[in-house]
């Protein structure tokens, strides 16, 4: 169902690809058609969802309610367009900017909904601080207005300059950017210098203070709306296995225990598919004196410790080894061996890496690079082998072992196309250009290794890749934002700027097919493929807007083929995107990257690698990420058997454990352990309604002072 729902979202959302103005055009009775099979699947999702949901739980569901209106309003739209289409009346579809509630509003899409939530509990305090912002601009225009209005200044085109009161905002509002400095001082400055000081004063009250403001209350509030829900989700966690204690619970002397028996079973139902090496292990946390029976502090904990992925081992010999058995433990074999492993060796290439780079900056057409580059090839190619023939091949190309996989395709990619466009020049019939890029391209990716080099890198971006999946949501939440800005541009734009082949100097292409545009800096800088004439093309200008260079020169063209009020439009974008998006994005990067950067190892991880190396079955992370062992999940399921040290290590037969990489860590479950080592093992937290009323002010002292806030 999740799967379908999915299919029919983005067939729902691609419809705007195939609909006037379109990339690819169809016949409205075609995307009609697909839209209401689209709202039929929707509506059957929903009510698949109230069958098995209590009714009052599913009206009081606010996402509920904006799936059944935004049907509705859907259908609405459909009939009103297609009975004017019928009678060759061109309306507007107004309900196209709607699509993306289906994608935010279904139960798979919380963490979109998380951040939506977000933004609307940031907004009232950014508010304030927006509308000063405002009335900064404001009392700076009106200062230009008597400053420079009825000096008869000229901007460079000949237009005049700060005589509008409107056009002055504008002009002050894009300032605040840096989009038009410091082109929007000239005049002024070449009158009188004196006039300077206005504009870096207004730069550093409004760009420098106002936005490092708007950045810090962003920050501020999503973080203390971010702790309150994982409060919530801590303290409703705690709750609950609160709750499985008292009922699973018998008296033991004088205190409440589970039997391990219980705790077992209710471990297997959990977690059905854990190994019994596994569910061993956690049995001698919870109960280290192995008296029989689990304590309330310890069960407690059993939710963390299933979260906490404990991988097994398999530790197997190298073929070579089992094949030619002399050959493979000669002294000879041996030195070849502990020459790759030693640092050394990682060092020599880091250097080839290096002199390989600056050979890439030469010209390509001399012989000697042309050759140097096949030495460098077969270098890295001879490095993979030497590794291969140390480490095991299996525990080399692990499935966690990602650099190495890099490494490997990297060098296979580049040794097969430059292969291929060596056999082309010597057939000398032509030469591929794109194979040619490709080989290009695939030399500067070598560079690359020097990541897998550096151990400070290596960390930074496997924290980068770390937090990657959360980023998405951002993407998502971006998505949602520019679709439907997007839908809004078409339907107000589209068809008013036309692109035309470079090489056209006809007048219409001179001025992008509107006469309005004459002489516009729109027209000059050949912006004309800048326009809303189809889905994919209004993406791009938005991702132009995004990045706020040359804004305003967009802003100004499409205000000249329609209306100065189309401002508006560009103005909003940049104020819900890149002022609000923008940085409850940057406040989540920062946020992540600081939990995943410097964590440290829980206290219930410590636990179980304390247990691990006690038991005798332990291996340190940094040698598996290293290559030196096999990474097989569960290849032998042995349980911890027999008293003996000797008798276990029969028994396991190879079979190694250790903690699984940072990498299965999300930065909600990391943000939750943040918080709950706050809370005492033995508080149980407020009652269930508390905790459901939880407000982020609570977190904050209400009349705060240094004592109270340190």
């Amino acid at each position: 169902m999740r799967a379908a729902t999915y299919v029919f979202v983005c067939v729902h959302l691609s419809l705007a690809l195939f609909e006037e103005p379109a990339l690819f055009p169809l016949p409205f009775w075609a995307t009609s058609i697909a839209e209401v099979l689209c709202l039929t699947v929707f509506f059957g999702r929903l009510v698949h969802f109230a069958k098995v949901t209590p009714q009052m739980v599913f009206w009081k569901d606010t996402k509920n309610i904006c799936i059944m209106v935004t049907i509705v309003l859907t259908l609405i739209d459909l009939i009103i367009y297609g009975s004017l289409e019928a009678v060759y009346i061109h309306s507007v579809r107004w309900s196209r900017p709607l699509r993306p509630v289906f994608l935010i509003n279904f139960s798979e899409s919380r963490q979109i909904r998380r951040a939506f939530r977000s933004i609307r509990n940031t907004l009232p305090d950014i508010l304030y601080v927006f509308l000063l912002f405002l009335f900064s601009v404001l009392i700076f225009s009106l200062m230009a207005l008597k400053l420079f209005g009825d000096r008869g200044l000229r901007t460079a085109e000949g237009a005049s300059y700060f005589t509008n009161i409107l056009e002055t905002a504008f002009e002050l509002y894009v300032l605040v950017t840096t989009a038009n400095s410091p082109d929007v001082m000239m005049p002024a400055y070449n009158f009188n210098w004196w006039y300077s000081l206005y504009f870096i004063t207004y730069i550093i009250i409004n760009t420098y203070i106002f936005m490092s403001v708007f950045l810090a209350v962003v920050y501020n509030n999503y973080r203390k709306h971010l702790k309150n829900e994982i409060r919530k989700l801590a303290y409703l966690k705690r709750h609950k296995m609160i709750e499985a204690f008292n009922i699973l619970k018998v008296k033991v002397g004088t205190e409440f225990m589970v039997k391990e028996a219980t705790w077992k079973r209710l471990v297997k139902v959990v977690a059905p598919d854990i190994s019994s090496s596994h569910l061993e292990l956690l049995l001698r946390i919870s109960d280290e004196g192995q008296k029989g029976h689990v304590d309330k502090t310890n069960f407690l904990r059993l939710a963390d410790l299933l979260n906490i992925q404990v991988v097994t081992i398999n530790i197997k010999r190298h073929p070579l080894e089992a094949w030619v058995p002399r050959v493979y433990q000669s002294s000879a074999s041996l030195l070849i061996k502990k020459m790759v492993r030693h640092r050394i060796f990682i060092w020599v290439y880091d250097v080839i890496i290096l002199i390989n780079a600056i050979f890439i900056a030469l010209d390509e057409k001399n012989p000697f690079i042309s050759y140097a580059e096949w030495l460098f090839l077969s270098l890295y190619v001879i490095e993979i082998l030497l590794k291969l023939y140390t480490y095991e091949p299996r525990a080399y190309f692990g499935r966690k072992q990602f650099w190495n996989w890099f490494d490997m395709l990297i060098i296979l990619a580049a040794l097969v196309a430059t292969v291929a466009n060596a056999t082309i020049q010597s057939a000398r019939k032509y030469n591929s250009q794109q194979i040619l890029d490709i080989v290009l391209i695939l030399r500067i990716l070598r560079l690359l290794r020097v990541i897998v080099s550096i151990q400070r890198f290596r960390v930074i971006v496997t924290t980068l890749i770390n937090i990657g999946p959360t980023m998405l949501t951002f993407g998502g939440l971006v998505f949602v934002v520019y679709y439907a800005f997007a839908v809004i541009g078409m339907e107000a734009f589209h068809g008013k700027v036309q692109f035309f082949d470079p090489n056209f100097t006809t007048s219409d292409a001179l001025v992008c097919g509107n006469p309005a545009l004459k002489g516009s800096a729109f027209a000059r800088d050949r912006y004309c493929k800048n326009n809303f004439n189809d889905l994919a093309s209004s993406f791009i200008v938005l991702m132009e807007l995004t990045v706020v260079n040359q804004w305003h020169v967009l802003a100004d063209g499409f205000a000249l083929v329609t209306h100065q009020a189309a401002k508006l439009y560009f103005i909003l974008f940049h104020i819900v995107v890149v002022i609000l998006i923008v940085n409850i994005f940057v406040a989540f990067i920062l946020e992540a990257f600081f939990v995943a950067y410097s964590l440290e190892k829980s206290e219930l991880e410590t636990a179980i690698e304390k247990k691990i190396q006690e038991l005798g079955v332990g291996i340190q992370e940094d040698d598996v990420q290293g290559g030196k062992l096999t990474d097989n999940v569960d290849a032998k399921d042995s349980g911890f058997s027999g008293d003996d040290g000797d008798n276990k290590r029969k028994a396991l037969k190879g079979l190694y454990c250790r903690i699984a990489s940072k990498k299965y860590r999300t930065v909600d479950a990391l943000l939750q352990r943040m918080f709950e080592s706050e809370i005492g093992p033995d508080e149980e937290g407020p009652s269930l309604d508390e905790i459901l009323n939880f407000s982020p002010n609570d977190i904050y002292p209400k009349n705060p002072n240094f004592e109270n806030s340190a």
